[in-house]
């Protein structure tokens, strides 16, 4: 508590930092500097209003990484009140309980930037939050304001800084996101925060321990080669979800069982072809393998009792392609095709690549190269395949 007494012009640095990084701390640092503050408190929020939905670690872990991140400077500090609270956290509530901890002197400047001022009149109590801080934007160039700084000057004696400056292109979101897909953080937080989020195992999406049972039972069924080719294509597939913001779940175990029919015997395939009466076209008659992913809609629903049509149909679709699929059928078909142990070809640099830009245009070149492949090889194309094609081409 003490570690609030004798501050004249106090910075307060809320957000969830979730988790904190380097633009966090140059924000807070080149606020401290312009604005001649004299400490600066980072409050890391409890259960903040207006991020309901998002993927947030205990408020003790973002603790912590705030302090780890801060520890080597004298001029920030880190408090927990808001994390203490078991009830939803208010910004008012938060600037009435740092005005009893302070001195009554004590003038208080909130830092906030560009995404957050001009919701500020939707808070609890804006007013009142008004009446009790300035305010500093950290804003990038020709930023304007929706609302008139010296009409809340006149009526509150709140000042309103705008603070343009150099906006380090880091968010919390992409960190998030880059560890979700096992990508390198290094470089967009302290270090030891780094370690810190690999130590507690923070923010890594782990399905594998949800589908034991049908780990093992795609061991039974499929080669060896084939069962380590559904592990990368289930990754791939996770990947693509987070980037494109999809049910990552869902991508995942359509991606892990797309392939749970590949290795049936031909007999295997006749036998179930008669089982769920679907019938072979002229195309699958001459080449029976490409029965796999059909017949692995109804293996996939009734061995491992998948439900959801989505992801059924994207076992089905997988290697054929269909005009106007989902986006979880395209994220599986181009999965399939880009998976990170796929032997070097031409081709294959290119649709990753374009995998990460636009699935619609990944999803034609894809096409496009394995309907050659295919004609090169002699083989029949499927009429899904060269509707697809034409489905895509005309986008």
């Amino acid at each position: 508590m003490e570690t609030f007494r004798n501050i004249k012009k106090l910075g307060v640095m809320g957000g969830t930092f979730n988790p904190i990084h380097y633009a966090h701390l140059f924000i807070a640092n080149y606020a401290l500097e312009k604005y001649s503050l004299d400490k600066i408190v980072f409050i890391p929020t409890g259960f903040p209003p207006h991020k309901k939905d998002e993927n947030i670690v205990n408020g003790e872990h973002r603790y912590n990484m705030v302090k780890l991140s801060i520890k080597d400077n004298d001029n920030f500090f880190v408090s927990d009140i808001e994390i203490k609270r078991n009830n939803t956290t208010y910004t008012i509530d938060t600037l009435k309980e740092l005005k009893v901890l302070c001195d009554d002197d004590t003038e208080f400047y909130f830092i906030v930037g560009t995404d957050t001022i001009n919701q500020i009149c939707t808070w609890k109590d804006s007013e009142g939050l008004f009446k009790m801080t300035n305010f500093i934007v950290v804003s990038r160039p020709n930023y304007k304001l929706d609302f008139d700084k010296n009409y809340i000057l006149n009526k509150y004696k709140s000042n309103i800084y705008l603070c343009e400056t150099l906006m380090l292109d880091i968010s919390s979101t992409i960190i998030r996101k880059k560890i979700e897909k096992e990508e390198k953080i290094t470089y967009l937080l302290p270090k030891s925060v780094e370690n810190y989020i690999i130590e507690n195992k923070l923010y890594k999406v782990d399905f594998f321990k949800d589908y034991e049972k049908e780990l093992n039972l795609l061991k039974k069924t499929l080669t060896e080669n084939r069962f380590n080719h559904s592990i990368q294509v289930a990754n791939q597939a996770k990947k693509l979800a987070i980037h494109y913001n999809l049910n990552k779940r869902d991508c995942f175990l359509a991606g892990l069982i797309h392939d749970c029919c590949k290795c049936f015997r031909l007999e295997e395939i006749y036998e179930t072809c008669k089982k769920y009466d679907f019938k072979l076209d002229n195309v699958i008659e001459k080449q029976p393998d490409l029965a796999h992913s059909f017949l692995g809609y109804y293996i996939a629903r009734d061995i491992y009792n998948i439900k959801d049509e989505n992801i059924l149909n994207a076992i089905k679709y997988h290697t054929t392609g269909r005009p106007n699929m989902t986006d979880i059928e395209k994220v599986i078909y181009i999965s399939d095709y880009i998976e990170p142990t796929r032997k070097y070809f031409e081709e294959l640099y290119k649709a990753r690549e374009l995998a990460y830009k636009d699935l619609d245009k990944a999803m034609l070149f894809i096409l496009e190269n394995v309907i050659n492949f295919n004609i090169q090889k002699g083989r029949i194309i499927h009429n899904l395949s060269i509707e697809a094609y034409n489905y895509y081409n005309n986008l």
